[in-house]
């Protein structure tokens, strides 16, 4: 064995005590530690020939790499719907790199790490109670939840006219509805060969909506001449979390044929609030669905799963199997999760998620997303009674939509919000709503208090008189 290899062997236990105390003292201090910075790093480090072993290299990191991290879990990070790890996700995430099992059989002799993944998307069905007539699996996010999911309605597409996408490529306009899709579908449009500008934009519902009009969606439907189609429907759109109507889409599956796709990266966990559970009404009638976890459940980044009903298992192996690899099986005689995703080798990602669900169980969660919801409108609120700020939407969820009060101010927001983010205090992002500038401000975070929008929005009071 290698002489450095060896010494860290033998050191092993004191290299992750100290590395599990430097987590501790990050984690204890994140309320201080600031949301953004404008540091950047010399590339220019060569690597050494011997290697300095864990311990240094730790050190290392201590002195050049540490200092740069933001609090992207903390509290004030309103940025981009990012939680922040719980202690039973940290626990689970830690010892899915200890076992450092592969995901990808269920019926194998090489572990059972696939089961351990089959029994937590049960446990999520149960927390968003939905059907078990779903199947679903671990991705890296909603990028490739929804890659997956659109990746078996490309194949659907294909075969309402007897042909296979996934062996021949695409040969024909496949037929696309949205209304306000987030831009990681529109990249998967991208990725999957069928365009990003190849759908059709429905119109929105009237007054201050992003939700989509189903009378327009229907006249759309009625110019196709019953061809087949996908709809891309949102539950929590990016900007005001705008949910669209499911009970009115399903209806609309009596009468035509169609692929209906729900993005729910983050709003799906509405269904674990009774107050908010209305909202995804009807949603159990969609043929797959995209949920982050990485989002509202709080665990570590690189976690999102992907729901799809049984019914369609046999295009999703079609989509994705592995069929020239005979050391891999045969994928129609076991439900192996290489054939049904598009990664052949995976780490144990449900592992995070069965700790937090067992440790917090639908009351935790209940608490967290309806938490996160009062303390929006909170900050709403403080936003509504400051004469400097006003509301560009209602608000619907955990999503504050807002901008600088005035017409006359809408040169101030870009240069307003990068001097609040450089104060390290908070962390929000811009956006553009019905053409006004604007910024938005995402509640999912576990630890955010009342407190934190007391010291936000004095931060911004501050920051606004300076612009």
């Amino acid at each position: 064995m290698n002489s450095v290899l060896q010494h860290d062997l033998n050191n092993f236990e004191n290299i992750l005590e100290k590395t599990k105390q430097q987590g501790i003292d990050f984690l204890n201090n994140l309320e201080n530690i600031p949301t953004s910075n404008k540091n950047s790093i010399d590339h220019s480090r060569e690597l050494n020939e011997l290697g300095l072993g864990s311990l240094a290299a730790l050190e290392e990191f201590n002195e050049r790499l540490a200092p740069l991290m933001v609090a992207s879990s903390g509290p004030r990070y309103w940025g981009f719907v990012t939680g922040g790890s719980t202690p039973a996700s940290i626990v689970g995430d830690w010892l899915t790199s200890i076992y450092d099992q592969n995901t990808q059989a269920v019926k194998a002799q090489g572990g059972v790490s696939a089961l351990i993944e089959f029994e937590t998307i049960n446990l999520l069905l149960q927390l968003l109670e939905l059907p078990k007539s779903f199947l679903g699996g671990f991705v890296t996010g909603a990028t490739m939840s929804n890659f997956t999911c659109l990746g078996v309605a490309r194949q659907w597409f294909g075969k309402q006219s007897g042909k296979d996408f996934a062996k021949n490529g695409i040969t024909e306009t496949i037929n696309i509805f949205s209304a306000t899709p987030h831009s990681s579908s529109i990249k998967t449009l991208s990725m999957l060969g069928i365009g990003s500008q190849n759908y059709t934009v429905i119109q929105t519902m009237a007054g201050n909506r992003e939700a989509i009009n189903v009378t327009d969606l229907e006249e759309n439907i009625k110019n196709l001449s019953g061809k087949p189609f996908i709809l891309i429907s949102s539950a929590a759109t990016v900007n005001t979390a705008d949910f669209d109507d499911f009970v009115a889409i399903s209806k609309l599956r009596e009468k035509y044929k169609f692929w209906w796709h729900i993005d729910a990266a983050f709003g799906g966990f509405a269904a674990v609030s009774d107050k908010y559970k209305h909202l995804v009404k009807g949603w159990e009638g969609a043929d797959s669905i995209t949920i982050d976890c990485h989002k509202w459940l709080n665990v570590p980044y690189e976690s999102a799963f992907y729901l799809i009903k049984e019914q369609h298992t046999a295009l999703q192996i079609e989509t994705f199997q592995n069929s020239n690899a005979p050391y891999l099986g045969n994928p129609l005689e076991n439900f192996n999760y290489l054939n049904v995703l598009p990664e052949n080798s995976r780490r144990l990602r449900a592992l995070p998620v069965w700790f937090s669900l067992l440790a917090y169980g639908k009351e935790g969660f209940r608490d967290i997303v309806e938490n996160n919801i009062t303390l929006a409108l909170h900050f709403g609120n403080a936003l509504i009674e400051d004469e400097s700020f006003e509301l560009l939407a209602p608000i619907r969820l955990n999503n504050v939509c807002f901008t600088l009060k005035g017409d006359y101010n809408q040169e101030k927001v870009a240069q307003f919000l990068s001097e609040l983010n450089d104060t390290g205090k908070v962390f929000m992002t811009p956006t553009v709503y019905q053409n006004k500038k604007g910024i938005r401000a995402s509640f999912v975070n576990w630890r955010t208090t009342e407190e934190d929008i007391i010291i936000v929005i004095k931060e911004m009071k501050e920051v606004f008189s300076n612009v």
